[in-house]
């Protein structure tokens, strides 16, 4: 007897396919790897230094994600880097974080809990479209404070690299000698990013005008925004 197809099993065999995408986003400590990874392309050892996760641990969580198809490798020699598999899935994470931020009471107060933002000294922000303004005639000093790494490897047009452990130092004041009255914006790796609103806080005491992007560069890649990359 010749039986035809069977629609209720390829439509579960569908569902069970699309669970693993969905399933590879059911860690905490892979949505930290993916944050990472957002920024541009990562060994496994740079991933662990950065994130203060094992690095079996790590390789372990993106094992999990490349058998998602959620990041790609390349080899070179001895050692293989990891980067998000393509634009999509970068829309896909910052999705998930505004759909996250928007619907759950939770996620949101948490937000603001860590980024200070609940209290007296929220720091004010500058949109995207504005910056984009504000750069073409340059009215404002846009300021990356991002690890010199994912400063190379993206960043915004024009943008100088400050790494936020730096801002204390006298290279930062240095970086900054020649503001002439313009403004700085900071920026850091995307709108859950806590950087940029320290640096804000630190530039601000110490007599300097400053705001921050509203986000980050994830959501100015994912808006199409230009990216400028180091030679």
């Amino acid at each position: 007897m010749v039986t035809g197809p069977d629609p209720a099993g390829a439509r579960a065999d569908l569902f069970d396919r699309l669970a693993v995408v969905g399933k590879a986003f059911a860690s905490p400590k892979r949505l930290e790897l993916l944050e990472l990874l957002t920024q541009g392309e990562r060994t496994v050892d740079s991933l662990a230094r950065e994130s203060g996760i094992g690095l079996t641990t790590v390789s372990a969580h993106l094992q999990i994600l490349k058998m998602s198809h959620l990041v790609s490798t390349r080899r070179e020699g001895t050692r293989i880097h990891y980067r998000v598999a393509g634009d999509d899935v970068l829309a896909l994470f910052a999705a998930m974080q505004d759909v996250a931020r928007t619907h759950s009471a939770d996620v949101g107060q948490a937000l603001a809990s860590y980024l200070g933002t609940a209290g007296l000294d929220k720091v004010e922000e500058v949109g995207r479209e504005e910056l984009l303004r504000r750069l073409a005639n340059d009215s404002v000093v846009v300021l990356d404070v991002r690890p010199s790494q994912e400063y190379a490897a993206g960043h915004i047009p024009g943008a100088r690299s400050l790494p936020f452990a730096d801002i204390p130092t006298h290279d930062a004041d240095a970086l900054l000698g020649d503001l002439e009255g313009r403004e700085v914006v900071a920026y850091c790796r995307g709108a859950w990013c806590v950087m940029a609103h320290d640096a804000v806080r630190l530039l601000r005491a110490r007599g300097t005008a400053a705001r921050r992007l509203e986000d980050g560069m994830l959501e100015w890649r994912t808006h199409g925004h230009p990216v400028e990359v180091a030679s």
